[in-house]
């Protein structure tokens, strides 16, 4: 499903280059559920990006369905995020001006579907527990609602692909684990391929592998379960 084969990843600044990812090695397969995990400053967000085309590798291959999108052009791989990829931030990054149900639309925008929206949108929304909050804005939402709104538009296209950066991060531990365990069973019933990046190790109790980072390099792989 993903394979990433000795990713590299250099910024430019100024005069000076940082080097961020040194030759990852990384395959994660069809229904998985993983979480990266490793200090600050590791690589973890910059891998989460790569997979999901919002940056590319500077070195190194990546194969997504067994395609290499590692050095397609900017439109290609926004359609490649519209069709294949489900993103869920820690900050929500919800519309304040707008509904939970109109939020959640926005998941379809770049989808290419065609027809029944609203109905999609009304769905994700059901399958997440918010069926009573679709008219609710995001200041009349609690963190974790909001979180939950935020997970409706990232299935609401349905897409083999879900990548989530520290979900809990911003959360209590209760509306945590809640999120946690929704995750799990959307992962369960939908059969998604779910990569999580996390600094919270009750994370990992829910996932079938950990993959830990130091400095830019794949440094242990676990399995959980």
């Amino acid at each position: 499903m993903i394979a990433l084969h000795n990713i590299g990843k250099v910024y430019q600044m100024g005069r000076r280059e940082l080097e961020v990812l040194r030759g990852i090695n990384l395959h994660i397969n069809k229904g998985e559920m993983v979480a990266i995990m490793g200090p600050s400053g590791s690589g973890k967000t910059t891998i989460l990006n790569i997979i999901g085309c919002l940056d590319q590798p500077t070195t190194g291959s990546y194969l997504l369905d067994s395609k290499e999108v590692s050095r397609l052009k900017t439109g290609e791989l926004a359609q490649i995020r519209g069709q294949k990829i489900g993103f869920v931030f820690q900050t929500f990054n919800l519309l304040p001006r707008f509904s939970a149900l109109a939020n959640v639309e926005m998941g379809l925008r770049y989808a290419r579907t065609s027809s029944r929206t609203r109905e999609k949108a009304i769905q994700a929304l059901t399958r997440v527990g918010l069926a009573d909050r679709v008219t609710h804005k995001p200041t009349e939402l609690s963190g974790g609602e909001q979180q939950r709104v935020a997970i409706a538009r990232a299935i609401v296209k349905d897409p083999p692909v879900l990548l989530a950066d520290e979900p809990t991060g911003n959360l209590d531990s209760r509306s945590g684990d809640e999120i946690m365990t929704l995750l799990t069973n959307l992962h369960a019933e939908q059969g998604i391929t779910l990569v999580i990046i996390s600094h919270d190790a009750s994370v990992t109790a829910h996932c079938q592998r950990i993959i830990r980072l130091k400095d830019g390099q794949v440094v242990a792989e676990e399995m959980t379960a």
